[in-house]
């Protein structure tokens, strides 16, 4: 096959898709939309001092905690995750809010200001994770 042919069979299957799915185009313009509002929002939480801090104030208060904590951006969400609990920063178009989830579950949402305390809120939710659970030694008897 060609690079033509190629091409063509690709625009062909874009143009079957997005007849299958009249909607495709509105939600998609619709998350464009979100995105450009939020993006001061995303650019505040990727380059800020709140999240620098707030990375730091994790990492120093996890080693306490004798807890690993995970942090990751995806896409524009700063997340920290330590066993089945994470906190994720989201930017939205209002701001930024943090959402904490236990498993999959949105155990609440608070939203991000200047007011905000970033060992406050690191030291708030390494609390509801608690302190690594203790492994009892099992020793067994020999015969």
């Amino acid at each position: 096959m060609s690079f033509l042919d190629n091409l063509e069979n690709a625009v062909k299957s874009m143009e079957a898709r997005d007849q299958q799915d009249p909607l495709a185009e509105q939600r998609r313009r619709e998350q464009q939309n979100l995105a450009k509002h939020a993006a001061p929002y995303a650019e505040e939480l990727r380059n800020g001092k709140f999240s620098a801090a707030l990375m730091n104030f994790i990492a120093d208060l996890s080693f306490d905690y004798r807890t690993k904590v995970m942090i990751a951006w995806i896409d524009t969400t700063l997340r920290f995750e330590a066993r089945d609990h994470r906190l994720e920063l989201r930017p939205t178009k209002e701001g930024i809010v943090s959402v904490w989830l236990i498993g999959r579950e949105e155990q609440r949402t608070d939203p991000v200001t200047e007011k905000t305390n970033p060992e406050k809120l690191a030291r708030e939710w390494l609390a509801t994770v608690g302190p690594r659970p203790k492994v009892e030694p099992v020793f067994e008897e020999d015969e």
